[in-house]
């Protein structure tokens, strides 16, 4: 009975975690979620009840560490978390996910071990976070970053000064530019990290790149969590 109110509570809480990362569209939601606390919780009844498993074995001769048993989930969970994250271009994504696997196997184990209010603390804390600094993160002022790439024509690119005006009248501050010839020394590039605190920016240093008829290409990858 009590392993049965442990795997239920397992199940309640990885569900919740998860219902919030499937409604935001992430790759690990419900059932990633729920499997993983409970079997979190799971592996942590077999240290609590192995001496029922191995009956006829003294107990002195036997010693119980279920701490040891949380380690090893934890680091078996770290390669389910990584395999969550993506990179797109510049853009790395899945970070918070992987931390909410990582952090509701936390929440099998304690539940596991039938610390029932440390887990539901946990559970409650875990939505909190998820949702509510996700309103925070929107509100709190923050810097965007991207990274820029323009080729001209060699024989007619902007110099630095004209590009640095052009990039700083949206609103936009860049690091120092790299430079470098491609296509044979015909094409004169550009290479830059530039930063905002209004990611609107982007797009319409992209429209103004766009109008100009010196620039054969151009690149904005904004980077991110």
């Amino acid at each position: 009975m009590t392993t049965a109110l442990r795997l239920g509570l397992a199940v309640l809480a990885g569900g919740l975690v998860g219902l919030e990362r499937t409604y935001h569209g992430r790759p690990a939601g419900f059932r990633t979620h729920t499997l993983v606390c409970v079997a979190s919780a799971l592996l942590m009844q077999f240290t609590l009840y192995q001496m029922e498993v191995i009956p006829g074995v003294p107990r002195e001769l036997v010693r119980i560490d279920p701490t040891r048993m949380g380690q090893g989930i934890m680091t078996g969970i770290g390669f389910l978390g990584a395999g969550v994250i993506l990179k797109e271009g510049l853009n790395i994504r899945g970070l918070t996910t992987a931390a909410s696997i990582w952090t509701t196997s936390a929440i099998g184990i304690v539940l596991g071990m039938g610390l029932y209010f440390a887990g539901a603390m946990a559970t409650v804390v875990v939505i909190g976070v998820l949702s509510a600094f996700r309103w925070l993160e929107r509100v709190t002022p923050s810097l965007h970053y991207a990274s820029l790439t323009v080729r001209f024509r060699r024989a007619e690119h902007m110099d630095e000064a004209e590009l640095h005006g052009l990039v700083s009248a949206h609103g936009l501050e860049f690091t120092q530019p790299s430079y470098r010839l491609e296509g044979e020394g015909r094409v004169y590039c550009y290479q830059m990290t530039v930063r905002t605190q209004d990611p609107r920016s982007f797009h319409a240093l992209s429209e103004t790149l766009s109008a100009q008829e010196r620039v054969l290409e151009f690149a904005i990858q904004p980077t991110g969590d």
